[in-house]
């Protein structure tokens, strides 16, 4: 959600939205979130197959600790990446939806950016199974597929990750609406994504990214719950920035001057 800083002062703060009339063309940033969205799952699906399968780690709660921190510390590599200061670095449809509702986010490229995450979640995770072979459609890695802990019903789950994304619209919120903020975002986005997948793991699941369930649920065949990790997260979205855009005049007024610079464009080597 950066861009590339500037050489002026005032583009130097990191805009996670490109301004709409200058913004790079939409296919070539739709193309981005696929490419970014794609490498996640190859990560994330190469994690789970060495801390989960028999021949690795072997699972347990440090497993979901170390694999949050690994995809914590992707997610802001990828953001601070080219490719993500040119779309934005959202990898996350429910992350689209938030700032679309947050009014940063154009809603006519709403669309477009949902299908290439989704798109990239199934490319990149069967990505991983060409990579490392039969092991990653066996269980316990199954393609990487999330799953509910025990004793949580699918009603449970909803609420879990929809509270997560309702945390993290606020957290864009307050960030976006500060220039240090912004330049932390990518940042705080990886803390909030390692604590979520190393607490909630064990528990609801931690998905709280309808594209990090996406691609694994349809080529493990356990589909069946999708829509409990599609559902919740985008809830969860609409409420916090409906909580957000409550707030109070103030605060949008610091996200509209905030998110209005002209777009940075990469420096020339």
């Amino acid at each position: 959600m950066t861009l590339t800083p500037a050489r002026d002062a005032a583009a130097r703060v990191p805009d996670p939205v490109p301004a709409r009339s200058l913004s790079p063309g939409l296919s070539r940033r739709a193309a981005c979130e696929f490419g970014l969205t794609a490498l996640m799952l190859l990560a994330v699906v190469s994690g789970v197959r060495w801390l989960f399968a028999p021949d690795g780690y072997g699972g347990g709660g440090m497993a979901f600790a170390l694999l949050g921190a690994g995809v914590g510390m992707l997610l802001g590599a990828l953001m601070l990446s080219a490719p993500g200061r040119c779309s934005g670095g959202h990898l996350n449809p429910a992350v689209t939806v938030a700032l679309w509702r947050l009014g940063v986010f154009p809603g006519r490229e709403v669309v477009p950016y949902v299908v290439a995450q989704l798109g990239g979640s199934v490319a990149g995770a069967w990505a991983a199974g060409l990579v490392w072979g039969p092991v990653v459609a066996r269980p316990p890695v199954s393609h990487a597929v999330v799953r509910p802990g025990l004793g949580w019903g699918e009603g449970a789950v909803v609420v879990a990750e929809a509270g997560v994304l309702a945390g993290s619209a606020l957290l864009l919120a307050g960030l976006l609406g500060h220039p240090v903020g912004r330049r932390l975002l990518p940042y705080a986005v990886g803390l909030v994504t390692a604590l979520v997948i190393g607490v909630l793991g064990p528990l609801s699941g931690g998905s709280a990214n309808p594209a990090r369930q996406f691609g694994p649920a349809l080529l493990s065949g356990e589909a069946g719950r999708l829509w409990v990790y599609v559902a919740g997260p985008v809830l969860g979205a609409v409420a916090g920035a409906g909580l957000c855009r409550r707030a109070g005049v103030g605060l949008r007024r610091r996200l509209g001057a905030g998110l209005t610079l002209p777009p940075v464009r990469p420096r020339q080597p």
